[in-house]
C-alpha cells in the first residue's frame, strides 16, 4: 500500500498579465501544464489537456494508460486548434505523475512532453527525472553546446515537442518504485528559470509540509525575477510499498492526516474519521462521582453569601487596578516596540514583536520576504534561526536586503563575470573606465 500527500501553488509572475499554467492534484494523479499560443490559446490548451488527461487516465489507470491519456490530450488540443481559427498554433507542455499498479505492486509513473519538469528528492539528493524537449537542451545533449550555455541560450524557449502542435506526439515515460520519505516535484519552467537546483533542494529538504513547500518555491521564484508563470506540485510518499506491514506507521499516518489542515486530494474527512476512530477507540467515560463533587462544592460557595465591601477596600482596589493598568501598558509597549527577522520553514520572515515573544504580546507575522536561507551568507543562518532584533519594520527590511546584497557580492568575488556580476572593465586612453555587466533573466 502506498499513501501520498501533496500540495500545489501557482502565480502569474511579475511580467505576464495572464496565468497560462495549470496544475491538478487528485488522490493518484498529479500534473502541470504550461500553455502557449497567446493569452486565450495558452489557457485553452492547458485546460483541454488537463481535463482530457484526467478523464482518460481515470478510464485506464496504468502506466500505459497514462501515456495514452497524454496522447489523447494531444489529439484533443490539436483538433480544437484546427477547428478554431483564433486558436491556431496553440499548445501546451505536460508533465504528470500517477500512482499505478504494475505486476501487483505500486509504482509512480511519470510522463513528460515539453520543458516542464519532474524531479525526485531521494535520500538528500535532488535528481531531474524528465528531459527537456527544447532546442537548446537537444543541442547540449548532442555536444554542440554545454549545459551552462544551454541555460542562457537564446533558443532555450523553442520547444521540439509540445501537445497540440501536431496530430501525433512522442511521450516519455518513467516508472519509479515509491519509497517512504521520497518527494516528487512537478513544475513549469517559470520555477527552474529563476531558481537553481540547490535552492530548490534546500526548500524540499527543510520544509516538511508539501503545501508550504510549494508556496515557498513559488514565492521564491517570483522574488528572483518572476519572468514567467510559476506552477509547482509537491508530492510526498508518506507510506511506501515496502511499509505495508508496518502497523504502527499506518496508525501514525492516519492520525497525522486526520489532524492536518489539508487532507490528501480525493479523500473525504468522513473516511479519515472512521479509520482514526477504529485506531483510537471511543472516548473514555467521565466518572459520575466527579459531577456530584462539583455540584456540592458549588452549593457550599453559594451558601457562604456575599461579604460586605467597605470604602477602604474599594479605594485599595482602585489604586491596585491603576497600578496594574499602568504596568500592563508599559509591558505591552515594550513587547510591541520592536521587529525581528527569523528563518521559518527556510524563508526569511519579518515579525512584529520581540524574539521569543513578550509577556503580554505574541509576535505577529507582518511580511513573508520570499527570500530563502540559500540567498544569504551561510554564516548568518544560525543568527536567523535564533532571530535578529531590529527597531523598526524598515530596519528589518533593510537588514534582509543587505544580506541578499552581501551574498550576491560574495558570489561575484568567487565567480567574476557570472550572471548579474561585473565581468570586464575597459579603460581607453583619455576615456572613462567602462564596466560591462551580464544581463539577468
Amino acid at each position: 500500500m502506498t499513501l501520498l500527500r501533496s500540495g500545489s501553488a501557482t502565480d502569474t509572475g511579475l511580467v505576464r498579465s495572464v496565468n497560462q499554467d495549470l496544475a491538478i492534484e487528485t488522490g493518484t494523479l498529479f500534473a502541470v501544464a504550461d500553455g502557449m499560443g497567446g493569452h486565450a490559446g495558452g489557457e485553452v490548451a492547458a485546460r483541454l489537456a488537463v481535463d482530457t488527461l484526467t478523464i482518460a487516465f481515470g478510464a485506464k489507470p496504468t502506466g500505459t494508460g497514462l501515456c495514452e491519456a497524454v496522447s489523447e490530450a494531444n489529439t484533443v488540443v490539436y483538433e480544437h486548434s484546427i477547428d478554431n481559427a483564433d486558436l491556431r498554433g496553440m499548445g501546451t507542455t505536460m508533465t504528470a505523475a500517477a500512482l499505478v499498479q504494475e505486476s501487483g505492486r505500486d509504482v509512480i509513473a511519470l510522463v513528460n512532453v515539453g520543458d516542464s519538469r519532474s524531479y525526485r528528492y531521494h535520500e538528500g539528493e535532488l535528481t531531474q527525472i524528465t528531459v527537456d524537449h527544447s532546442l537548446a537542451e537537444e543541442m547540449a545533449r548532442s555536444g554542440e553546446i554545454t549545459e551552462s550555455e544551454a541555460a542562457v541560450h537564446p533558443h532555450r524557449h523553442i520547444l521540439t515537442r509540445a501537445l497540440g502542435v501536431a496530430d501525433e506526439v512522442n511521450v516519455d515515460l518513467w516508472k519509479i518504485q515509491p519509497t517512504r520519505g521520497d518527494r516528487f516535484l512537478l513544475c513549469s519552467d517559470g520555477l527552474t528559470n529563476e531558481l537553481a537546483d540547490t535552492q530548490i533542494a534546500e526548500v524540499l529538504a527543510t520544509v516538511p509540509d508539501p503545501q508550504v513547500a510549494a508556496d515557498l518555491l513559488v514565492r521564491a521564484a517570483r522574488t528572483h525575477g518572476g519572468s514567467d508563470n510559476i506552477t509547482v506540485v509537491v508530492i510526498d510518499v508518506v507510506l511506501g510499498e515496502d511499509d505495508e506491514e508496518d502497523v504502527p506507521a499506518v496508525a501514525a499516518v492516519a492520525a497525522d492526516f486526520h489532524s492536518a489542515a489539508t487532507m490528501p486530494p480525493g479523500t473525504s474527512r468522513s473516511d479519515l474519521d472512521e479509520s482514526v476512530e477504529v485506531l483510537a477507540g471511543p472516548e473514555p467515560l467521565k466518572p459520575k462521582w466527579r459531577d456530584r463533587y462539583r455540584a456540592r462544592r458549588k452549593a457550599r460557595r453559594a451558601a457562604r453569601g456575599r461579604r460586605l465591601i467597605t470604602v477602604r477596600t474599594l479605594l485599595f482596589l482602585a489604586i491596585l487596578g491603576a497600578i496594574a493598568f499602568g504596568a500592563f501598558y508599559a509591558v505591552r509597549w515594550y513587547d510591541t516596540n520592536a521587529y525581528y527577522v527569523q528563518a521559518a520553514n527556510n524563508e526569511l520572515i519579518i515579525y512584529h514583536g520581540r524574539v521569543g515573544g513578550g509577556v503580554l504580546y505574541k509576535p505577529i507575522e507582518v511580511q513573508r520576504t520570499g527570500i530563502t536561507t540559500a540567498d544569504v551568507p551561510s554564516y548568518t543562518r544560525p543568527q536567523l534561526v535564533a532571530g535578529v532584533q531590529e527597531d523598526s519594520l524598515k530596519a528589518a527590511q533593510t537588514y534582509v536586503y543587505g544580506l541578499v546584497a552581501a551574498q550576491h557580492q560574495s558570489a561575484c568575488v568567487q565567480t567574476p563575470g557570472a550572471v548579474g556580476c561585473p565581468s570586464t572593465t575597459t579603460t581607453l586612453p583619455g576615456s572613462v573606465a567602462v564596466t560591462t555587466t551580464t544581463k539577468v533573466g
